[in-house]
């Protein structure tokens, strides 16, 4: 068992209840379909996609918390659908809700937490004060959950959900709320949990330099559906590319360096407006591709009068996976839960909570 994927998801499909308008027929909305993957031990996945892609929903999924439609899947060895209790006792998850009982204290809350999964009450105390100094909860450990603000009960999630070390921790959303220095302690954590323990991660966020920055590996989900799954390097430059501007001194030149460009490259190139002209052209492997457009210019008589290189964005393959960017797929749908049945009130996995 110790070298099988820590996840194994074969065709996990959830459809929930349409709420039907007046003398409308009932139908069903496929939150997530035909989920297949794996992740190996150790690894950190970054899982994408705009509100209602049905991330939250495959999460939920994979941590027992709501039952798949169709399709079956292995975490950390164990069925999710006939193992449910084993495999809450191996994985933390971290909900997009607030976890905490709101009348209990915050280190308390996490003494509890750590009762839950059979830790000795000495080594519960122990690693209850280390969450509260990496994630900086020493000032509000003593509060009860209901007194602390947004970003605090944020922090206190996530120390829920690392109290028992698991070996794979869901994180939906985890960072979501905490101001800048918070964020980095929250990963600088989850950086040194991984290295201490091997911890495999996998998480969604829509702060795309996060996913850019720690993940191995980038999953990107729309509509229901994995559409990508790759490195963030190789996705950026197999299917986006870095983005080329050259400038000119007139429109006719512009036109005239537009047709040589396409003779270097099976990309779109297309021209813009502005003074003089300007000529954009995405293409992978760019840092390599602008001084030989600029040499096979300045060959055809044409004066560059300002080119850059912009690398690609994560956002910048969804655009070229879907036609649109992330931020424009989230505006106007719902987020997952409104759509999803409704989960346990307390997010949390442990074995009998």
């Amino acid at each position: 068992m110790a070298n099988a994927p820590i996840i194994e998801a074969q065709g996990l499909t959830k459809r929930f209840p349409d709420q039907p308008k007046k003398n409308s027929k009932k139908k069903t909305v496929e939150a997530v379909v035909d989920l297949t993957f794996q992740v190996e031990r150790g690894e950190l996945v970054a899982f994408l996609g705009p509100n209602g892609a049905g991330k939250s929903t495959s999460l939920r999924m994979l941590t027992t918390l709501i039952p798949p439609t169709a399709g079956s899947a292995r975490v950390v060895g164990h069925d999710i659908l006939k193992q449910p209790s084993a495999v809450r006792a191996r994985i933390g998850y971290v909900g997009q809700l607030t976890s905490g009982s709101f009348a209990q204290r915050a280190r308390d809350e996490l003494l509890s937490q750590g009762a839950f999964y059979g830790m000795p009450r000495a080594a519960a105390a122990q690693r209850a004060d280390e969450l509260i100094e990496s994630l900086d909860l020493g000032s509000f450990a003593t509060r009860s959950v209901q007194q602390l603000s947004g970003g605090q009960k944020r922090r206190l999630d996530i120390a829920l959900g690392l109290m028992h070390a698991p070996p794979l921790l869901f994180l939906d959303e985890p960072s979501t709320g905490l101001d800048p220095q918070s964020r980095a302690n929250l990963w600088q954590h989850i950086l040194d949990l991984r290295a201490r323990h091997g911890t495999t991660v996998f998480l969604t966020t829509h702060y795309l330099e996060e996913a850019d920055r720690y993940a191995e590996r980038v999953m990107v989900m729309d509509r229901g559906r994995v559409i990508a799954d790759d490195t963030a390097t190789a996705l950026k430059a197999n299917l986006a590319g870095d983005v080329l501007t050259f400038g000119f001194a007139s429109a006719d030149e512009a036109d005239r360096a537009a047709s040589v460009l396409r003779g270097l490259t099976d990309r779109a190139v297309r021209r813009e407006g502005g003074v003089g002209g300007t000529v954009v052209l995405t293409a992978p492997k760019g840092d390599a591709l602008l001084p030989a457009a600029v040499r096979a210019l300045d060959a055809a008589g044409i004066a560059v009068r300002t080119a850059t290189g912009v690398p690609p964005t994560l956002d910048d393959v969804f655009l070229a996976l879907t036609g649109r960017t992330l931020r424009e797929a989230g505006e106007g749908e719902a987020p997952e839960d409104e759509e999803a049945e409704a989960a346990p009130a307390a997010e949390t996995t442990g074995a009998e909570r």
